[in-house]
Formats: C-alpha cells, sequence, structure tokens
C-alpha cells in the first residue's frame, strides 16, 4: 500500500468521523485539506485532464450532494461525507496547482 492510498484512506475516515464525532468535527477541515494537500504533492497529477477531473469533482460533488439532503434520515449525513471528501479534493487541486505553476515560472532543471 503506497502512502497515496494512506492518505486517502484516512481521509475518509476523517471525513466520516467529522459527520458522527463530535470533538473531531471542529477540526475535521483544516485536517481533510491537510491530507489533500500532502497527497497532492507527494503524487502529483501529471496530465491537464486528470487535473480537469479533480477540479471538476471538488466543484461538483458538494452540489449533486446537496439533492440527498431530501432523503430522510440518512441524507443528511451522507451529503456531509461527501462535502468533506469534496474538501479533501479541493486540497488536491490546490497542490496540483502550485506544482503546476511552479513549473511553469520556474525553469526546468533537466
Amino acid at each position: 500500500m503506497d502512502i497515496n492510498r494512506i492518505l486517502t484512506a484516512v481521509g475518509v475516515v476523517v471525513a466520516i468521523a467529522g459527520v458522527f464525532v463530535v470533538q473531531v468535527a471542529p477540526y475535521s477541515a483544516l485536517v481533510l485539506v491537510a491530507l489533500g494537500l500532502a497527497s497532492g504533492f507527494m503524487k502529483p497529477t501529471a496530465d491537464i485532464s486528470g487535473r480537469m477531473a479533480y477540479t471538476l469533482a471538488a466543484l461538483a460533488l458538494p452540489t449533486i450532494a446537496n439533492s440527498l439532503d431530501a432523503i430522510p434520515v440518512v441524507g443528511a449525513p451522507v451529503n456531509s461525507i461527501i462535502d468533506n471528501i469534496a474538501l479533501m479534493i479541493g486540497g488536491m487541486v490546490i497542490a496540483n496547482f502550485l506544482l503546476a505553476l511552479k513549473d511553469s515560472v520556474m525553469p526546468s532543471s533537466d
């Protein structure tokens, strides 16, 4: 199991715990963005289509998840879990953007 899978698994656990565990909820957004940043910096997405897919997922997931609130009992928690996962994806998008920006500003060392 590589580090990217471990960070993703920890992120999913934190996303779920952030919804159901009251003590974790205030810090879950910070932890999820930090995990996303770490994942994005450690294993950046090289191609533009992959970066665009992550950006689209970070933007679209919360919007689509809002429709789950109509489902009684489980809709709101599932919506919150998906919103939390989108926070982690947002951190990955920011890290990939910063690395792409660095590559376009600084010359290649090759």
